[in-house]
C-alpha cells in the first residue's frame, strides 16, 4: 500500500534530489582547494551569470538569514534605514539578525496587502524620511520577498514601480528569492527579466527549499559592489572551509532546469490543493495562491481531525471570525496523491 506525505509545514522540511546527493558524491573526489579556492566555487560567477543571463558575481552560503542580512550589511551603514514589507522574514523571523549584521540599521516595515508593499505605500514611508532631515534615518536598503510571505508574487511591472522609487532615493535594492524559482514558474518570465532588469541589485536565492541540503546564493548584479563582499563573509563566519560542497548542490540545482522541474511540481499541486478547497464550503482560502504557499481558515473541529489523523501544518492566527487560519506548504516532493488525501480528510472533518 501506497504511504501519503502528510506534512504540509514547509517545504524546508522535505528531502534532497537524487541529482542533489549524486553532485556531493562527485564533489567529494581528491583535495580541493578551501574557503572557496576551489573549481566548482570559482565556476559560480559563471554558472550563475549564464542562468542570469549578465555579468555577477556569486557567493555560496549555507543559510537563508546569512544570504538575506550579509548583501543588506554590505548595503547599509549602522545609521541607515531597511525598508520592507510588514510581514517580511527578515523583520519578523530572523530575530534581530539585520540589526545584528549592520551594527544596528532601523527596520522600517511598510503597509503591505496581501504580502505585497505597494509603490504608494513605499512613497509614503519614503517621504516620512526626507534626505534633507539630518536626525532622521537614512533609507538605504529596500527589500523585497518574492514569493511573499503571504504566497503571492509581486508582478514586473511592481517590482519595477518599486525598484524606480529605490533608485531615485539611492538606495540599494535586495530580493529575497527563497522562493525564487516558485516566483518564476508563476510569471513564465526569465530570471534577468525578475532581477536586474527590473531594477534589483542583489538577490538571495534560494536552492534549499527546491531540493538542495544548503545551497543559498547571494548574487550581486553589479560585480562592483561586490568588491569586499568575502570580508563580510568571513567575519560573519560563514566562509566554510570545504566551500566546494555548497557550490556543487547550486551547480546541480540549476543544471538541466531541475530548478524549473521542483518549483513546477510544487506549484501544481499547490493549485490543485487550492481548487479542492475552493469546492469546500466550510473553508476560506485568504490569500491568491500564486505559487506553493497557502493561507485557509477551518473550522477549529477540522483542524483538531487533521492533526490527529498525523497532518502537519502551521496555525498562523485566526481570522475574522475566529476561525483558525493554517498554512499549507507544498514541495517539489509532493504529489497528488498527498493532496488528495488531505482534500479527503478535510472533506470528511467538515461534513
Amino acid at each position: 500500500m501506497m504511504t501519503c506525505n502528510m506534512d504540509f509545514s514547509s517545504d524546508n522540511r522535505m528531502g534532497v534530489n537524487p541529482e542533489i546527493l549524486e553532485a556531493l558524491h562527485a564533489a567529494n573526489k581528491g583535495p580541493a582547494g578551501a574557503y572557496g579556492h576551489d573549481d566548482m566555487t570559482r565556476s559560480l560567477d559563471q554558472v550563475v551569470g549564464d542562468f542570469f543571463g549578465t555579468k555577477v558575481s556569486a557567493f555560496p552560503i549555507i543559510s537563508g538569514t546569512a544570504a538575506n542580512c550579509l548583501p543588506i550589511a554590505a548595503s547599509t551603514p549602522p545609521y541607515g534605514g531597511i525598508a520592507c514589507s510588514e510581514g517580511a522574514h527578515i523583520l519578523r523571523a530572523e530575530c534581530g539578525a539585520p540589526e545584528f549584521f549592520t551594527n544596528g540599521s532601523k527596520m522600517l516595515p511598510v503597509a503591505a496587502q496581501s504580502g505585497k508593499m505597494t509603490a504608494d505605500a513605499l512613497a509614503a514611508l519614503l517621504a516620512a524620511y526626507p534626505a534633507s532631515n539630518t536626525d532622521t534615518t537614512v533609507p538605504a536598503v529596500l527589500s523585497l520577498t518574492q514569493v511573499t510571505e503571504r504566497g503571492t508574487v509581486y508582478t514586473l511591472d511592481e517590482i519595477a514601480a518599486l525598484t524606480r522609487l529605490a533608485h531615485e532615493r539611492g538606495m540599494t535594492v535586495h530580493m529575497d528569492g527563497a522562493r525564487f524559482a516558485n516566483a518564476l514558474v508563476t510569471l513564465g518570465c526569465t530570471p534577468a527579466d525578475m532581477s536586474w532588469r527590473a531594477g534589483v541589485d542583489v538577490l538571495s536565492l534560494g536552492t534549499s527549499k527546491n531540493g538542495t541540503i544548503c545551497g543559498e546564493v547571494v548574487v550581486f548584479f553589479n560585480p562592483d559592489r561586490a568588491e569586499n563582499f568575502r570580508r563580510y563573509v568571513k567575519r560573519a563566519g560563514h566562509m566554510m572551509a570545504k566551500q566546494r560542497f555548497v557550490s556543487a548542490q547550486v551547480v546541480a540545482h540549476l543544471a538541466n532546469d531541475l530548478w524549473r522541474h521542483n518549483a513546477r511540481n510544487a506549484n501544481a499541486v499547490a493549485r490543485r490543493l487550492h481548487d479542492g478547497l475552493a469546492r469546500q464550503e466550510q473553508v476560506t482560502i485568504l490569500h491568491k495562491v500564486e505559487a506553493n504557499i497557502m493561507f485557509v481558515a477551518l473550522p477549529a473541529a477540522c483542524v483538531q481531525a487533521l492533526r490527529a489523523q498525523g497532518f502537519a501544518f502551521h496555525t498562523v492566527g485566526q481570522d475574522a471570525v475566529g476561525q483558525p487560519v493554517v498554512r499549507f506548504v507544498t514541495s517539489f516532493l509532493t504529489t497528488e496523491g498527498d493532496v488528495d488525501h488531505l482534500l479527503a480528510a478535510i472533506s470528511k472533518a467538515c461534513a
